[in-house]
């Protein structure tokens, strides 16, 4: 079985006029003002789904900040999951600084989305104000047994529109500050994970939190998926490709040249999400049978 753990998903209102929605919403601006960013519906993931041979796909949205934008897209997830119900996991997502943010966060957990995410800071960090914001958040994920993925990003190297100026040791608060909350960082966790080499509280930390390689093609040489397996194990490590960003067959291409066993590749392209979302009773009925 193979999951998509991160991919994202678009109205048409927003696909067919993305600039109408950049007023007030800078970090929409900054990632889709460029025609060259992609957009794709529900019906477009299934297709590329059934062409790259994924089973099931974890959908979002996006992060608005304008609360009618927020709700519209989430209502869209909820609409593309109640069609494709074998095939996709939704997530609702949402600035968690908008007001009204916990009902909403309540309401899609209520009608039938699986968690929340991808939450992103991208302005701020994950500063202690945004640990204010996302405590209330949390406490909802919790009382519904909610998967919670977070957008992060690693603190050096080159400048790219989605780069946020979070910190390891924000990431690292996040997560201790959350413990009871399944959590995936987006992204290899922004290099996170390979402080669990270290000998004392890291490790006990990380017990409660996923890795998803979601743009790793752009990131990372492909020797990060065995440097990856050896310090926080497959099981940990779950497949993202940020679709529409890039075709599942990137990341495939890469894993098969990381030299990993085939049960290996096979548990970081799908049976660790597998085993995560069948924890949280959250995997599609039909795909269990496969």
């Amino acid at each position: 079985m193979i999951i998509d753990i991160h991919t994202h998903i678009f109205p048409p209102a927003v696909r067919r006029e993305r600039d109408a929605y950049f007023e007030g919403e800078v970090a929409f601006r900054r990632l889709y003002e460029s025609p060259r960013s992609q957009m794709a519906g529900a019906h477009r993931l299934v297709a590329a789904m059934d062409e790259q041979g994924v089973d099931v796909s974890v959908v979002f949205g996006f992060p608005w900040k304008n609360p009618d934008t927020c709700r519209m897209h989430n209502d869209y997830v909820i609409e593309a999951v109640e069609r494709f119900p074998d095939r996709l996991v939704g997530m609702v997502c949402l600035d968690a600084a908008m007001p009204g943010a916990e009902h909403e966060v309540e309401r899609c957990l209520e009608a039938g989305l699986a968690g929340m995410g991808e939450l992103a800071f991208y302005r701020s960090g994950i500063n202690s104000e945004c640990l204010r914001q996302l405590e209330p958040l949390m406490a909802v994920c919790r009382r519904h047994r909610a998967l919670t993925l977070i957008h992060t990003n690693e603190p050096v190297g080159h400048e790219y529109p989605g780069k946020t100026p979070n910190t390891l040791a924000q990431l690292y608060r996040l997560v201790r500050t959350f413990p009871d909350n399944p959590m995936v960082l987006a992204h290899w966790g922004g290099g996170l994970l390979f402080y669990n080499l270290l000998k004392k509280e890291v490790k006990e930390s990380l017990r409660n939190v996923w890795f998803d390689t979601a743009a790793s093609p752009y990131l990372y040489d492909p020797a990060v998926y065995r440097l990856a397996v050896e310090i926080i194990g497959a099981d940990r490590i779950l497949f993202g490709s940020d679709y529409p960003l890039l075709p599942p067959t990137r990341y495939f291409n890469e894993l098969k040249a990381s030299g990993l066993a085939p049960d290996v590749q096979a548990a970081i392209r799908g049976g660790s999400a597998a085993r995560l979302l069948a924890s949280l009773d959250i995997l599609p009925a039909g795909p269990r049978s496969r």
